[in-house]
């Protein structure tokens, strides 16, 4: 692509901004210029849209691709995605996509989450237990990250998926390379041939003895019925796994810091749980933890608040931006539990590729944000918010770690 008129810089995370606010730039492209032109990294440009009206009716066309290796697609700069045939069923688009995701859909409703609700307390309950046996924990010594935002969805997908959490070391560690902003490509195309690699082996065994869980359902439902291949299962094992833990790992341990930090919102969660379920939804609003994507790639000329998107230009849709937008939500940047709208936010996406696993996500955020509220009152950081390691490095925001006391 050409532009004539150097264009702004993606808005990325201010590494002295405040932690829990999107880059500042969006508020005011939201204004001003609202569909703007920004330089990615190798120098390309892409269209930027900040407003949430305008990213729903991207997020909402089918003249605006997922697929990655469709010319045109803005991949500078991006992490976790691949211009190869073997990627997955979320690079994209209908009807190639729709039969894919219907494969695993039910996997996802709300009603068979809703069901692993009971086993997820039992798993959070004793992880905080051990928590509570942990030594020197009065001197920081429990990271809040490493004994309970990461267990839970990890423990879980594994648990879904059929993969070994003994393995978990292995998938965490490939799963921060893909993901990272600052490792070398050659690293983090290393890191993906290694995980496909892990994660191929472990299908291969499953073919030959199916168990009762996704990756097992898949093989004898779709893989032995000619549906899908071999690869195809490789592919969704890999999507599952990644997006199935860091994501809800990451809010976790955000939503988490941001009560500490508001004795009054959880003091008031604490008196009235029921409170839990828009406490979660004004979260997923108030952060956004993928702080520039989606993305998307246009298919046709399409005209967006003005400005004629030609087929073949890049876009980047800001959901943190949406999440923010003062003509949806009235005073955005307050955290608001009691918000009324607060589950019209578009932290999960929106449209045909709105996330699949939400559900499951919600679940475990209300189960493990009201179980630390309960069992640990006075939990409280121990080094200042300046101190903490944010992930101004990765894709997914969120806490590096998180030292805790109580």
């Amino acid at each position: 692509m050409t532009v004539s008129a150097a264009p702004a810089p993606l808005p990325v995370q201010p590494p002295n901004g405040c932690p829990f606010e999107p880059p500042t730039a969006f508020a005011a492209l939201r204004t001003t210029e609202p569909i703007s032109k920004v330089s990615l990294p190798d120098g390309s440009w892409a269209w930027l849209a900040t407003r949430y009206g305008d990213i729903r009716a991207i997020l909402g066309d089918p003249r605006f691709s997922s697929d990655t290796t469709v010319h045109g697609y803005p991949l500078s700069g991006m992490t976790g995605g691949a211009p190869n045939a073997n990627r997955g069923f979320i690079r994209r688009d209908p009807p190639e996509h729709t039969r894919l995701r219907r494969m695993v859909t039910r996997e996802f409703m709300v009603k068979r989450v809703e069901a692993l609700r009971p086993g997820i307390q039992r798993l959070t309950d004793e992880l905080c237990d051990a928590m509570e046996r942990a030594e020197g924990h009065e001197q920081g010594g429990v990271d809040l990250v490493e004994a309970l935002a990461l267990p839970v969805p990890s423990l879980v997908i594994s648990l879904l998926l059929g993969v070994p959490y003994d393995d978990h070391d292995v998938f965490q560690r490939l799963t921060g390379t893909l993901l990272s902003r600052t490792i070398p490509d050659d690293e983090r195309e290393a890191a993906r041939v290694e995980l496909r690699d892990y994660l191929d082996r472990l299908v291969t065994a499953k073919e030959a003895a199916p168990g009762d869980d996704i990756l097992g359902r898949l093989i004898v439902e779709q893989q032995r019925t000619g549906e899908i291949t071999h690869d195809d299962v490789t592919a969704f094992a890999a999507l599952l796994l990644i997006a199935g833990h860091e994501t809800t790992a990451n809010m976790i341990g955000l939503s988490a810091l941001t009560l500490m930090r508001d004795p009054e919102t959880a003091e008031r969660l604490r008196q009235e749980p029921g409170l839990i379920r828009g406490a979660v939804e004004e979260l997923l609003r108030y952060h956004s933890i993928i702080r520039n994507g989606p993305r998307r790639v246009a298919t046709a000329d399409v005209e967006i608040d003005g400005h004629l998107i030609r087929a073949g230009e890049g876009v980047v849709v800001a959901v943190a931006s949406a999440n923010r937008d003062e003509r949806v939500f009235a005073e955005p940047d307050r955290l608001d539990v009691r918000r009324p709208n607060a589950q019209h936010h578009v932290a999960f996406g929106y449209g045909v590729h709105q996330c699949l696993g939400q559900a499951l996500a919600r679940v475990e955020l209300q189960v493990v944000i009201a179980t630390l509220l309960r069992r640990f009152p006075t939990m409280r950081p121990t080094v200042p918010v300046e101190e903490i390691p944010f992930r101004t490095d990765m894709t997914i925001y969120g806490c590096h770690a998180l030292p805790v006391t109580w």
